[in-house]
C-alpha cells in the first residue's frame, strides 16, 4: 500500500541531511585544531657538513622497505641537474633525497637533504578534511591510507611542497613522504634511520628545544661560518626538522617567501568549502530524487484497477 509523502516531508528530509552534513562539518574542523608539541622531536641538519654521500638516502630506503633505486646509492650522476634544471624530489620510491648547489663565493659544494619537516601546526592535516593525518606528541606528522580518498588537497596546501601521490595504484588512494621513521623507531625514542646513518655528524636528533639552543649556540660561536637564521623555528608556525646553513637559504633551494604564521590560517577557510560543497550536494539532490520517485511511484500506483470483490 502506498503511503503519501508531502513534498514538505521530503524536501524537509533533503534539507535536514544537509544541515546535519554541515554540523559533522563543522565539528570536523573543529578536530583540526593544532595542539602545540613543545617537547617534540627534531633534527637539526648542519648543511656545512654535509658531503653528499647519501648514507642517509640508503638508510631510509632500507628503514622503510622502498624499491632499489634504478642507479647506486654511491653514484653521484643524480646530483645532475635534469634537462631544464630541476633539483630531485621525493616521491613513492624515496622518502628523502640530497641534492647539490654550488653557491656563488664559495669554492665546494653545498648539499641539502629534503624530507617532510614535520611542521608544528601541518597544513597537510589541517587542509584534510577527512582527518588522514596526525600529528604525533613526538614531532611526527604520519598518515593513515584507509582514511584517505584521495583529494590531494594536502599536496595542494604543503608549503614545501613534499606529500606525492602514488599514481601507479589510482584505484587505491595513497599519499607517500617521509613518516619520521615513527612506527620503528621515533615512537620508541630512538632517531630515524637517516640520522643514525650519517657518517659526518650533520644530522642531530634530538628534543627541538633543544636543537634551536644548539643552532643558536654554533651561530654565536662561529658567526663567520653561519647565517643568522634557523631555518625552520619560524617558518610556517615552525617545523621539526632544522637547518644551518653557510649561505642564504634562498642559494640552496629554500622557500624564503614563507610566513612565519602557520600557511593554512588565511586559505582554511576557502579550503574547506570543497568538502562542504561535495558533501551538501548530494544530500540536497538525494531529497530531489525521493521526491521524483514517491510522485512518480504514487502516479502509478493511482493508474492501477482493484477489481471489486464479488
Amino acid at each position: 500500500m502506498f503511503t503519501k509523502t508531502s513534498r514538505r516531508t521530503v524536501l524537509k528530509s533533503g534539507l535536514t541531511g544537509a544541515l546535519a552534513t554541515l554540523f559533522m562539518r563543522a565539528k570536523s574542523a573543529e578536530s583540526h585544531s593544532i595542539k602545540k608539541y613543545p617537547d617534540s622531536s627534531g633534527v637539526l641538519v648542519d648543511l656545512t657538513r654535509c658531503v653528499g654521500c647519501r648514507s642517509c638516502e640508503a638508510a631510509c630506503n632500507a628503514e622503510q622497505n622502498l624499491p632499489e633505486p634504478e642507479l647506486p646509492f654511491t653514484d653521484k650522476s643524480v646530483f645532475d641537474e635534469g634537462e631544464h634544471g630541476q633539483k630531485r624530489r621525493t616521491d613513492e620510491t624515496r622518502y628523502t633525497v640530497v641534492n647539490r648547489y654550488e653557491p656563488e663565493g664559495l669554492d665546494h659544494p653545498l648539499f641539502r637533504k629534503v624530507q617532510c619537516n614535520h611542521c608544528q601546526e601541518p597544513a597537510c592535516l589541517s587542509s584534510c578534511f577527512v582527518n588522514a593525518y596526525t600529528k604525533t606528541p613526538e614531532g611526527a606528522v604520519i598518515y593513515d591510507p584507509d582514511i584517505c580518498v584521495g583529494c590531494r588537497t594536502c599536496m595542494i596546501a604543503c608549503p614545501f611542497y613534499i606529500p606525492t601521490f602514488k599514481y601507479s595504484s589510482a584505484f587505491h588512494p595513497r599519499i607517500l613522504k617521509c613518516i619520521f621513521c615513527y612506527d620503528t623507531r621515533l615512537k620508541y625514542g630512538r632517531e630515524p634511520a637517516c640520522v643514525e646513518a650519517c657518517p659526518q655528524d650533520a644530522l642531530l636528533f634530538g628534543s627541538r628545544d633543544t636543537l634551536i639552543k644548539i643552532g643558536r649556540r654554533r651561530i654565536e660561536e662561529k658567526g663567520d661560518r653561519y647565517v643568522d637564521h634557523i631555518y625552520g623555528e619560524y617558518e610556517a608556525g615552525g617545523t621539526s626538522w632544522l637547518y644551518l646553513s653557510s649561505v642564504p637559504f634562498e642559494e640552496v633551494g629554500f622557500n624564503t617567501d614563507i610566513s612565519d604564521e602557520p600557511i593554512l590560517d588565511s586559505v582554511k577557510n576557502f579550503l574547506g568549502i570543497v568538502p562542504m560543497v561535495l558533501t551538501i550536494w548530494p544530500a540536497l539532490f538525494t531529497g530531489f530524487h525521493l521526491l521524483a520517485t514517491r510522485k512518480e511511484k504514487g502516479v502509478e500506483d493511482q493508474n492501477i484497477h482493484v477489481p471489486e470483490d464479488k
